[in-house]
């Protein structure tokens, strides 16, 4: 098992989940342009892959985050969540993090 240090403290936006409504059962999502409150500050890893895409290891007190939800590192970066999958070390609570891939925002240009 490989140990990713964490090199930066993150902060977690998540959306309401699930999505509201409208009257034909269609999910409608949250106003882009108003961020939700924050879950928290941790020590967490983000790094970039040979790709271009971000790998991002968050605190486990930040679950659940879904796909859509955001993060913000301390130097003011964003990042939107692409993919999350929460890991548990079963024993060993001091190793249990979220796996997440994102895309930072805005993108960077080659």
């Amino acid at each position: 098992m490989a140990v990713v240090l964490p090199n930066a403290l993150l902060t977690v936006y998540v959306l309401p989940h699930p999505w509201g409504r409208d009257a034909n059962g269609v999910p409608v999502p949250p106003n882009p342009n108003a961020r939700p409150d924050p879950r928290g500050t941790w020590p967490g890893a983000v790094t970039e892959q040979t790709d271009g895409a971000w790998s991002a290891r968050l605190d486990p007190q930040a679950w659940p985050v879904q796909p859509g939800d955001t993060f913000s590192d301390e130097t003011g970066r964003t990042w939107t969540i692409t993919m999350a999958r929460n890991h548990r070390v079963p024993g060993c609570s001091d190793a249990d993090y979220v796996e997440a891939a994102a895309t930072l925002n805005p993108p960077e240009v080659p």
